[in-house]
C-alpha cells in the first residue's frame, strides 16, 4: 500500500510532481470521491471554483481547495490567476497528466459496467497469464 501524503504543509523542498510515484497519485486522487468529481467537472469544461461548487452539491470550499492543492502538487491540475488586482479570476485546467487520469476514470467506469452486465470473467475462470 502506498502511504498517503498530507497536503496541508507545503514547503519548497517537496518533490516535484514528476518525481512522485504514479501509484501514490492514483491512490490519493482516485481514493477520494471529491477528487473524482472535480476531475470530471474539469473534463466537462468547468473551470471556475464558484461554478464547480454549484455543480457539486455537498462539496465544501475547504475540501475543494484541499483537493486542488493536492492535484496541483501532483501535476494533475494547473491553477491560473487572471487579473492583477481585484476582482481576480481563478481557473483550473487539467494538465496532460490530468487528462490521463480521466482515461483511468473512464476505464474504471467501463470495468464497472462490464461487471454489472456480467461480461467480465471471474478470477476462478482466468489466470494471470491470460489462460
Amino acid at each position: 500500500m502506498v502511504p498517503r501524503i498530507q497536503v496541508s504543509s507545503v514547503s519548497s523542498d517537496e518533490p516535484r510532481p514528476e518525481d512522485l510515484p504514479v501509484a501514490l497519485k492514483v491512490e490519493n486522487v482516485l481514493g477520494c470521491k471529491w477528487s473524482i468529481h472535480l476531475l470530471q467537472l474539469l473534463a466537462d469544461g468547468y473551470a471556475r471554483p464558484s461554478e464547480i461548487l454549484r455543480a457539486c452539491p455537498g462539496l465544501s470550499a475547504k475540501v475543494m481547495n484541499e483537493r486542488w492543492r493536492m492535484m496541483i502538487r501532483f501535476g494533475i491540475v494547473r491553477r491560473t490567476v487572471l487579473g492583477d488586482r481585484p476582482p481576480i479570476r481563478v481557473e483550473y485546467v487539467l494538465t496532460g497528466v490530468g487528462c490521463r487520469f480521466i482515461g483511468i476514470l473512464d476505464e474504471v467506469r467501463r470495468l464497472q459496467s462490464d461487471i454489472d452486465e456480467g461480461t467480465v470473467s471471474t478470477w476462478a475462470e482466468r489466470t494471470f497469464d491470460g489462460r
